[in-house]
């Protein structure tokens, strides 16, 4: 029996970058010699093991078969006589297909190395195209590692782009879709996983709203970028600078302009109702993506509230209380941060603003903090009941809204 080190240990151990979860392949035995060395089998679908000490998981080398459409469609064969090439063999790019032995030596029959070096998302095989999973998987990982350089093969790219002809992410169920999605919207760049998507022709399948956004103008006054996908670009990559690692802010930046997309073209370049329009296709792509409830409310927050609170500063003080009640703030105050973070990308993430000042999310947060002093048993207290209540907390944070406006004017707001 002898083990290696493999996939994503060794690439992030070549790149210079912290090791994740490290996982084993086990070449020369079977599940029964691995259970009598103390191992613990979890492997449903394929003989997978924990270490008895670090529970790391070790798995048998394998081959796989396709014999069915999707990424379920597959056959897995496992015993001692599978060699660490054929394993290797069935990897999905050249970067992960690299092993080490117990002595530091590397195993890379690919040019797994060659392309680290290079910079290349390349497929190992033709296999590649058997699982649509894959598309999704080079989309997370050119999130990861576009800010260090990294390209998709043009051969891996047409691949992706006959994959997607044939049907083959048809196939794909709404959960994967979403789970390597959150995990791209995670990622240093999300834009670059946006983007491959769309070279590959896959955007327009997995998720026809955002798609939909490329090639719509807006107004080059506030968007020097002009194009809406080009801004939504900009704006996942600076959620994922203000918010790191945060896939819920990627998501409501992800999908806050969906209502531009609805715009009739003869009013090109305004979209007037454009944050009330896209409530609606954004409601549909969580629906069918089963996005999380809370990430699916915090969305459509932003998507609603992203104008007002870029124009806080003009809101009457009331229509700043009302804002924060739509957004639930009152009862749920972390809200009002996450409303804010998505709304300082939307602001920041356009061409040549990404360095500006965006004191309406600072204003928003303060504003927040004042009205969440005010209470319904303060109202209680006197001797308010019913819509009572509502109306006296409605007026009371108001005029603590403009109590603090005008401390601001009278000694420089935050």
């Amino acid at each position: 029996m002898r083990t290696y080190l493999v996939g994503g240990a060794v690439r992030d151990r070549l790149l210079g970058r912290p090791e994740g979860d490290r996982d084993w392949v086990v070449v020369g035995s079977t599940p029964q010699a691995m259970i009598r060395a103390g191992f613990l089998p979890v492997g449903r679908d394929f003989p997978v093991f924990l270490h008895p000490q670090t529970r790391e998981e070790y798995a048998l080398a394998r081959t796989e078969r396709k014999t069915g459409p999707g990424y379920h469609g597959f056959t897995f064969h496992a015993d001692a006589g599978v060699t660490l090439e054929q394993d290797l063999a069935r990897r999905d790019f050249t970067i992960n297909a690299i092993a080490q032995d117990e002595d530091g030596g590397l195993v890379d029959p690919h040019g797994g190395v060659r392309d680290i070096e290079a910079r290349v998302l390349r497929h190992v095989s033709p296999a590649f195209a058997e699982d649509p999973v894959r598309i999704l998987r080079a989309a997370r990982f050119m999130a990861r590692f576009a800010p260090l350089g990294f390209r998709v093969a043009d051969e891996t790219l047409q691949l992706m782009r006959e994959m997607v002809a044939a049907g083959e992410v048809d196939h794909l169920v709404a959960e994967r879709v979403w789970q390597e999605l959150r995990k791209a919207l995670e990622e240093a760049q999300p834009s670059a996983a946006i983007r491959l998507l769309r070279d590959a022709g896959a955007l327009a399948k997995l998720l026809p709203e955002v798609d939909a956004l490329f090639g719509v103008p807006q107004r080059p006054e506030h968007h020097p970028e002009v194009d809406t996908g080009e801004h939504l670009c900009l704006v996942l990559d600076m959620a994922a600078r203000l918010a790191p690692g945060d896939g819920l802010i990627g998501f409501a930046a992800l999908t806050h302009d969906l209502g531009k997309a609805l715009t009739p073209p003869s009013q090109w370049p305004r979209h007037l109702g454009h944050e009330h329009a896209g409530v609606r296709p954004l409601r549909a792509l969580c629906a069918r993506l089963k996005v999380p409830a809370e990430f699916a409310a915090v969305a459509e927050i932003a998507c609603r509230e992203h104008l007002n609170v870029h124009r806080l500063d003009e809101l009457r003080p009331e229509t700043v209380h009302d804002l924060v009640a739509r957004a639930d703030g009152f009862r749920k105050p972390g809200r009002i941060g996450q409303l804010a973070l998505v709304c300082e990308a939307d602001s920041r993430g356009r061409l040549d603003r990404q360095d500006n000042d965006y004191p309406q999310g600072r204003r928003l947060l303060a504003l927040h903090q004042a009205m969440q002093a005010i209470t319904a048993g303060q109202a209680v207290a006197k001797g308010l009941s019913g819509p009572e209540v509502g109306e006296w907390l409605r007026k009371a944070r108001g005029a603590e809204v403009e109590k603090l406006r005008q401390a601001w004017k009278d000694g420089g707001g935050p």
